[in-house]
């Protein structure tokens, strides 16, 4: 049997699930067991348990055909569970590295009825610090197994059951369960800890706590704070064989914990919430408990008996406006700073709030893409779409003065920073951008946000940069989240999007697993456009078109070539034209500029159409560019030429070996890229069926009807099919 069995009660959050089963199964002991019980949940979650389950016989899960609840499948995971302690954990939580061993050690050393474990708090990007509890936990670790009497301060602790591994032993013997209400766990926190007698505590950070902005928000209502007081002092009634010094430390902590949700109820509830708090503390007096310490402490407990909400939000307004006092005088100089900066470009910020305050238009949508370079990418492929499922939208685009003249006849347009700008980004009600709109934005109520982003990522991308120290310190990641919080929805390619977006990008919106959009025109293209394209670049029916499209390296200063244009265009010979589109961060290569070897080489890098470029093209060479992933909906053949693949991972960071799970043929000298394209090598059935799997892999969703599928869930409000890959999702 083995000595501790984590519960994990699953409901989405499926961007976190990974993560928390790795930390908690980072370490080689064979007395662990991880015990999930999936609560009926949506996305792809299910299939992510299965798969981790499959990996590791250390897990089990079981599936749920209808959702529960969180405390029925946490009563599940405690059936179900085989260890001796049981230790329920939160699925957007992790353990650091070491945890497991610290915990294992400290269970066999001392065997605790409840063991208390000391956790950081992370916040959005992923920054810790101390819980609020860690004082309490250094003060009782003492290394002695004690009643709660004996540890008065461990009450504080009761509210949460994250921090605690119990002996399974001694939930049974006092029917300890989970209540099925919101805070629950305080029907099973309490009487555990209230019939113990042997309480460690182990006050080095064993756990940490986060709740990002896009978990899975907890059902119930703030009011089954109640019901759960009620099942504790239930157990207290049927127990009165319990010491008094331990019972007489509930009321004060159960009242703590009510007082601060207090403060979160809506507004229009507090005076309601406030008399079920009143009406509480009558019922369960029990004429012993502690008076509270402090005179404003003592006043609010005497308001809070008599049931005077007036008096009692009097007092709580004046203790605001103490502590507030000093954060306003720090707050003084940084706002005389930011007025300063706000008084250039007055007039059209103050024409911008008073427009603002204009109704919304539900017709009017803003489409822009590449920091308004132009007309452009998924924004649209969805623009287009909507002009003919939507008829009544009116879409203007926001697009640079130099981008102007690129726009197709009749696409509406404004340009930046005029009051015509200021004008539509005031009143429209949809929003549709590959990149976030600029920080002058201000997200309306009622207005919706599509974020469609560029690529597939096999660079790391959002929050994950943090940890690299080159691309990481270019970036004001409080800000990246500042804008993503106006997303409501996030446009996926594949599944293997979708989890990195709602785990790098943690605010709360709706992933739309559609396909890429722009690629809609891949998808339905045949031999028509295929020849269309290719007329339209003035290739000859025989040449073999070789698309060349390297990324941008952020640690780079500038654009430093990776391949000798002119030396491959020589080597390639005349059966091969290389059209040479480099990243649009740089200008062309210099060879470009003054060099064209007999039409053997073209710079294409201001053609208008990446889309049209694809169709021409034979074969596409590139290195790291997302490109490869559009490109692999054509099912041609890809070569990834890549000279720095180690140095490119080291520095930017990737989410998995290109060079093993790749789409094809892999070149690393300009000599084997000549060679690989010259003898039809990245046309060979090796490259084929690597094709074939990184298209299973990242294409199955591009059936030609994504942007269809983005509109009707944005506009028309229609639900999108969750995909069913056939392909494990993780690997």
């Amino acid at each position: 049997m083995p000595l501790l069995t984590f519960a994990l009660a699953v409901h989405g959050e499926q961007a976190y699930l990974e993560g928390c089963a790795d930390s908690l199964l980072a370490h080689h002991l064979a007395d662990v067991e991880l015990v999930v019980v999936d609560d009926a949940s949506p996305g792809h979650a299910p299939r992510l348990l299965d798969e981790l389950a499959a990996r590791d016989d250390r897990v089990r899960v079981e599936h749920l055909a209808e959702r529960a609840g969180p405390g029925a499948a946490r009563n599940r995971a405690l059936e179900l569970a085989r260890g001796d302690y049981v230790w329920f954990v939160e699925t957007t939580d992790l353990l650091p590295a070491g945890a497991v061993d610290t915990v294992a050690r400290t269970l066999g050393a001392t065997r605790p009825d409840v063991l208390l474990v000391g956790h950081e708090v992370a916040d959005a990007l992923g920054r810790t610090r101390p819980g609020s509890h860690a004082a309490v936990l250094a003060r009782v670790a003492d290394g002695e197994p004690r009643p709660l009497e004996q540890r008065p301060g461990v009450a504080e602790l009761a509210p949460v059951v994250w921090n605690k591994a119990f002996r399974r032993a001694h939930l049974e013997a006092i029917g300890a369960r989970f209540a099925p209400h919101r805070h629950g766990e305080l029907a099973l926190t309490w009487p555990a800890l209230l019939a113990a007698q042997r309480i460690t505590a182990s006050p080095a950070a064993g756990y940490v706590r986060r709740r990002p902005a896009n978990a899975t928000p907890e059902p119930g209502s703030p009011f089954d704070v109640f019901t759960a007081a009620d099942a504790v002092f239930a157990f207290l009634d049927a127990h009165p064989e319990l010491p008094a010094e331990r019972a007489r430390l509930v009321a004060p902590a159960l009242l703590r914990q009510q007082l601060a949700l207090l403060r979160r109820v809506p507004a229009a509830r507090r005076g309601e919430f406030f008399a079920a708090m009143s009406a509480g503390q009558r019922r369960h007096r029990r004429g012993d408990e502690p008076q509270p310490r402090g005179r404003v402490a003592r006043l609010r407990h005497r308001l809070l008996e008599r049931g005077d909400h007036r008096a009692f939000r009097l007092l709580e307004a004046a203790q605001e406006r103490r502590r507030g006092l000093g954060a306003r005088r720090r707050g003084a100089g940084r706002l005389r700073r930011r007025t300063l900066s706000r008084a250039r470009n007055l007039e059209l910020r103050r024409y911008y709030r008073a427009r603002r305050h204009a109704p919304i238009d539900p017709n009017l949508a803003v489409f822009a893409a590449y920091w308004y370079r132009g007309y452009s990418c998924n924004p649209r492929a969805i623009y287009e779409a909507a002009r003919e499922l939507v008829p009544e939208m009116r879409g203007v685009w926001v697009v640079k003065r130099d981008a102007v003249e690129s726009l197709p006849p009749g696409v509406e347009h404004v340009v930046p920073g005029t009051r015509e700008y200021y004008d539509v980004i005031a009143r429209a009600q949809y929003f549709v951008n590959n990149v976030n709109f600029p920080d002058h934005l201000v997200k309306r109520p009622g207005t919706v946000h599509v974020m469609t982003h560029h690529g597939t990522p096999l660079k790391q991308m959002g929050l994950d940069l943090q940890r690299h120290p080159v691309t990481g310190s270019r970036m004001n990641f409080p800000a990246l989240l500042r804008r993503c919080r106006r997303w409501d929805f996030s446009v996926s390619a594949n599944v293997f999007s979708t989890l990195i977006w709602e785990r790098v990008y943690p605010t709360r919106y709706e992933s739309i697993e559609s396909g890429y959009p722009r690629n809609d025109v891949l998808a339905r293209a045949g031999e028509a456009e295929t020849a269309a394209a290719r007329a339209n670049l003035g290739l000859d029916p025989g040449q073999v078109a070789v698309l060349y499209a390297p990324t941008h390296r952020e640690y780079q200063q500038g654009y430093v070539p990776v391949l000798d244009l002119a030396a491959a265009a020589d080597a390639l010979g005349p059966e091969f034209v290389l059209l040479a589109r480099l990243h649009y961060f740089h200008e062309a290569d210099p060879v470009l500029r003054d060099l064209h070897r007999q039409g053997r080489l073209r710079d294409v890098a201001a053609h208008p159409s990446i889309e049209e470029l694809c169709l021409a093209a034979d074969v596409l060479v590139t290195d790291y560019s997302s490109l490869m992933f559009d490109y692999a909906v054509l099912d041609r053949p890809i070569v990834i030429h890549a000279p720095d693949w180690e140095t490119y991972r080291s520095i930017r960071g990737t989410y998995f070996d290109l060079m093993a799970e790749g789409p094809g043929l892999v070149t690393r000298t300009e000599a084997q890229l000549a060679a690989a394209l010259r003898s039809r090598a990245a046309w060979d059935e090796a490259s084929s069926r690597s094709r074939a799997a990184f298209r299973e892999r990242f294409c199955s969703l591009e059936d030609g009807h994504a942007a269809e599928r983005v509109v009707r869930r944005v506009w028309l409000g229609e639900p999108v099919a969750a995909a069913a890959p056939t392909e494990p999702i993780t690997r």
